[in-house]
């Protein structure tokens, strides 16, 4: 095994200086929350117990891609040498006790919408369920969720866990809110539509104590990337992809607004990037095999800010390495409707700031010069 420890050295993208939350900006949307749970613990959720904190585990043996199987018994090396190094616990087991109690009732937060083909893979999502009830937490008391129950079917995660494990898509039918909690929502109009709220996911409201974010590496037509902040953000409410329409996209500001609200920010205690496979390019989706890349890494934080900045240069360099625009290429001559293969083409300008903004919201570091990384191989 090796080891190195470094403070991660400056990078190329650009710093965007953006305004605090709240200060004036002619294109920012008008934002109202509503929320009756109050701001939790300060060691709990987002940006947590280790703030600026990132531990990245390799293993070139961790995923065949001949195959597309992985290699359980590596994957579940990185994910106990993650956890150990997070949290600086010599024993896996106490480092998931230091996170979850036998009364817990925990959310495990995937990402579906590339499956089949890339998603939070089932064996990491069952290592985590593992760990769970070795720590006490019953079987019925773990929730693996998904907006959408036809995306989570193609991954069939209930194949892979123990009986009692709940496995839900929120939206039994697509735009059902029966499942979203109508006392808890972001209002904003963004272009004029009828329904200009987005509602929390009722489960994280009324029924976890805590959530486990487990994203994926990859590209976004409309945020630039997707990782812990828009899984966790959009994965959560309701009427979301109305953000974007045409060229323009409220990504911006939308995705840290919403993982700020409560009670999702303070129950949002774990990062555990799976970056097993990532796309990018054509993102959140995988329209082409070609534009599915092989990280073979994980990352482990409570900080999805620099969990995500850290992540961001991973989709950047592959791109740079296939002769792709840059994420934050906002050209309007480079945009077209719909998807397309080309990876020159966007078809919104991106908005890959959103980091920076959620980090200004108070959701962790951004700035790549105070973000603490810890990189293994194992």
């Amino acid at each position: 095994m090796h080891r190195r420890t470094f403070l991660a050295a400056a990078a190329a993208s650009p710093m965007l200086n953006l305004p605090l939350p709240g200060a004036p900006k002619s294109d920012m949307p008008e934002y109202r929350t509503v929320t009756k749970y109050p701001h939790g613990a300060a060691n709990m959720g987002m940006p947590g117990r280790y703030p600026g904190q990132v531990v990245r585990v390799r293993a070139e043996n961790s995923i065949d891609t001949l195959t597309e199987k992985l290699n359980v018994p590596v994957v579940d090396e990185m994910i106990a040498r993650g956890m150990r190094e997070l949290t600086g616990m010599k024993d896996a087991r106490d480092a998931w006790r230091s996170f979850f109690e036998p009364n817990d009732v925990v959310g495990i937060k995937t990402n579906c919408s590339g499956a089949p083909m890339v998603m939070s893979s089932p064996e990491v999502v069952a290592n985590v369920v593992h760990n769970l009830i070795a720590v006490g937490v019953k079987a019925t008391n773990i929730w693996i969720y998904e907006r959408f129950p036809d995306q989570m079917a193609t991954v069939k995660y209930e194949n892979y866990v123990p009986a009692g494990v709940h496995v839900d898509g929120v939206e039994k039918t697509r735009q059902s809110i029966l499942e979203y909690d109508p006392a808890t929502y972001v209002e904003v109009d963004f272009f004029g539509e009828d329904d200009t709220r987005s509602m929390l996911v009722r489960h994280v409201s009324e029924r976890f104590t805590k959530i486990i974010n487990v994203p994926n590496i990859k590209d976004h037509g409309a945020s630039g990337v997707t990782g812990c902040l828009k899984n966790i953000a959009y994965g959560n409410f309701s009427n979301v992809a109305r953000s974007h329409q045409f060229s323009k996209t409220n990504t911006l500001s939308f995705i840290g607004t919403l993982a700020s609200v409560e009670p999702l920010r303070t129950k949002t205690v774990l990062n555990i990037m799976d970056g097993m496979r990532g796309v990018w390019h054509g993102g959140p989706f995988l329209h082409d095999k070609r534009f599915r890349f092989y990280p073979k890494q994980m990352m482990f934080g409570t900080d999805p800010v620099s969990m995500d900045r850290l992540m961001m240069d991973v989709v950047e360099e592959r791109r740079k390495r296939e002769g792709a625009i840059s994420v934050w290429d906002r050209s309007q001559k480079n945009v077209t409707k719909g998807f397309t293969s080309d990876p020159n083409v966007n078809n919104f300008i991106r908005e890959p700031g959103h980091i920076e903004f959620a980090g200004a919201k108070g959701l962790g570091v951004y700035d790549i010069k105070q973000i603490q990384e810890k990189a293994f191989t194992v």
